[in-house]
């Protein structure tokens, strides 16, 4: 615990908060608050940072924020938070995600099983709380956005549906495309079923157990004709 990092966090109804990580060195037995929520709200995420990265939030709408982490002050425990990302009716934050530099991709997923991965260059910062940039499009045949990781061409991530059919694949695989395209084939969904989630692989050895008889699928595909983009 030392007063250079933080602990930041966003919540599914666009509100961010920052605390020093010092407030925290003194947790008790039965937990210490760390952000005060209204009624349906609930934490999406949570990172260890240094002050100095940009923040990203991403909408089941599709669309993306990335303001300087620096925006937000610090703030106590039992704070709200300020708005990081303004939403339309029915919409909500799904992933928050830490960039240190643009060296990396942000690999997005949607709930018909279609992403894409797109460099973080292509996320241009804009003010904190504004109603973002199109990340993917949430077409008729792309579905709600359910996740966005950060990656590097050597990573690998596993996707998961909800019918409990799990594959893992190379990033390197995924199509780079522009923010304003619907992506490509990550995964094969059974009728009835959807993508549940995407997370990146942290160690080379984790086992992953496939359908019986199932290949692992190749997300290469042919992209999407691109569509307009919003501010």
């Amino acid at each position: 615990f030392d007063e250079e990092h933080f602990v930041f966090m966003a919540t599914s109804e666009g509100t961010v908060k920052k605390t020093a990580l010092t407030a925290f060195s003194n947790p008790r037995k039965a937990g210490i608050i760390a952000v005060s929520l209204d009624d349906g709200d609930h934490l999406i995420g949570v990172a260890i940072t240094d002050g100095d990265s940009d923040v990203m939030l991403f909408s089941d709408a599709g669309k993306a924020v990335r303001f300087a982490e620096s925006d937000v002050r610090p703030m106590g425990r039992e704070a709200r938070g300020v708005r990081g990302m303004t939403l339309e009716e029915g919409q909500r934050v799904i992933a928050m995600l830490v960039a240190k530099d643009e060296s990396q991709s942000v690999l997005t997923a949607t709930e018909n099983g279609y992403g894409k991965r797109t460099p973080v260059a292509e996320y241009t910062r804009h003010g904190r709380g504004t109603k973002g940039m199109i990340a993917i499009q949430t077409s008729d045949r792309n579905g709600r956005l359910v996740g966005a990781v950060l990656v590097e061409p050597n990573n690998e991530v596993m996707l998961i549906s909800t019918g409990a059919v799990l594959i893992r694949t190379r990033v390197e695989d995924i199509r780079e495309l522009g923010r304003a395209t619907q992506g490509v084939t990550l995964i094969n969904l059974d009728e009835g079923t959807s993508l549940a989630g995407i997370e990146k692989v942290a160690e080379s050895d984790v086992d992953v157990v496939m359908s019986e008889g199932e290949e692992p699928q190749d997300a290469g595909g042919e992209p999407a004709p691109e569509q307009g983009d919003e501010a």
